[in-house]
């Protein structure tokens, strides 16, 4: 994967979403440094587009910017998706709450058609990827059943910093993380079509924190 030279100069929120996919497409690593010279030359724009597209990345704290010493890939410790997944279960849960009442046909249909997505066996690359997809599409339909508007703008920068880790973390036992995830969401989705909020926030917290120790487990062995 590299960083594809834009035909011509681009605003900010292009080079922005540029840097952001190679972030969460493991094409920089957590730690590592930006040299801003180097990503506008390859970029084919100039340094200004560049340095406000890092700072917004910076706000969505993607990225660190140390005085004296550069900007650097944001790391992801333990602690950091602790409070992560602890801010995501409440926006879950909330969203829950008003996505029992507010949740049209047309969504449910949506979810259970992602659901099965979900089942589908992983065997490629690709494969994992459309499976990676689908999950954040089925938490992101709930957010959007919620109806309310601020409460997805939260959300969504919650999502990078998951996708940092899931992309960074080493996998092991995926098959059995797998089936069991597959029943978790089966839970979530009972819960929402019965439109009972009790269980479906209990489903949520269960599978939101164990996704958590796993992807915890996953950054250890990274650094093993």
């Amino acid at each position: 994967m590299e960083l594809q030279r834009l035909k011509r100069q681009r605003a900010t929120d292009e080079v922005y979403q540029a840097l952001r996919h190679g972030i969460l497409g493991h094409l920089f690593k957590p730690g590592e440094r930006l040299l801003i010279e180097d990503i506008a030359a390859k970029l084919g724009v100039s340094l200004t587009p560049v340095r406000h597209a890092v700072q917004q990345l910076a706000v969505e704290g993607l990225v660190e910017i140390r005085p004296r010493s550069g900007t650097y890939v944001a790391s992801i410790s333990p602690e950091d998706l602790l409070e992560t997944s602890e801010i995501r279960c409440a926006l879950e849960c909330l969203a829950a709450e008003l996505a029992v009442e507010r949740i049209t046909a047309e969504q449910l249909s949506r979810s259970r058609e992602i659901l099965s997505g979900l089942s589908q066996p992983i065997e490629t690359e690709e494969d994992r990827k459309r499976h990676e997809e689908n999950n954040m599409r089925f938490h992101a339909l709930l957010i959007e059943a919620s109806g309310n508007r601020k409460l997805a703008e939260i959300y969504e920068s919650l999502r990078a910093h998951l996708q940092i880790a899931r992309a960074h973390s080493r996998e092991s036992g995926w098959a059995d993380r797998l089936r069991q995830e597959q029943s978790e969401h089966e839970e979530i989705f009972t819960a929402l079509q019965s439109r009972n909020a009790e269980r479906l926030k209990a489903a949520l917290r269960k599978h939101i924190f164990r996704a958590k120790d796993d992807l915890v487990a996953g950054l250890a062995g990274q650094g093993q």
